[in-house]
C-alpha cells in the first residue's frame, strides 16, 4: 500500500505530519499544491468520502478574505470550486493510505489508522 500525503510544504501542520511519519517510519509520497495543484476527480472523492466541511479550511487567511458573496451559500459543488481554484483552502494533510482517508493532523488517530512502522506494508 503506498501512502501519499497532500498538502503544501510550508504549512506548519504539514511539517508536523510528516514529522510524525518520518519518526514512525512509515514511507510516503508528498503531493505539494502549490507545485503540483489539485486533481478535482480526487478532490470531489475526499468530499465524498468526507464531506466538503471536513475538508473545507474555514479557518486559514485565503478563506477569511474571500468576499461574503463567495462564503454564502456554501455547498459541496461552490466548496469543491473554490478549493480548486485556491489550494491553500483545502484543510491540511490530507493522506490517503489505501482505503483510509485522513484529514488534518490528529496524532491518536493517525495512530490508530496508520500504526507505527507497519502502514508501508499494509
Amino acid at each position: 500500500m503506498s501512502t501519499i500525503v497532500y498538502g503544501i510544504r510550508n504549512c506548519d501542520t504539514v511539517k508536523k505530519a510528516r514529522a510524525w511519519l518520518d519518526g514512525a517510519g512509515i514511507a510516503y509520497d508528498f503531493h505539494d499544491y502549490k507545485t503540483q495543484g489539485v486533481d478535482r476527480a480526487r478532490l470531489e472523492g475526499w468530499v465524498e468520502r468526507r464531506g466538503w466541511e471536513v475538508l473545507l479550511n474555514r479557518a486559514g487567511t485565503t478563506f477569511r478574505n474571500l468576499a461574503e458573496a463567495d462564503k454564502a451559500d456554501l455547498d459541496a459543488a461552490r466548496a469543491v470550486a473554490l478549493m480548486c481554484a485556491q489550494p491553500s483552502m483545502i484543510k491540511r494533510p490530507v493522506v490517503e493510505a489505501g482505503e483510509t482517508l485522513l484529514v488534518g493532523f490528529k496524532p491518536a488517530e493517525w495512530q490508530q489508522a496508520l500504526g507505527e512502522g507497519d502502514a508501508a506494508t499494509r
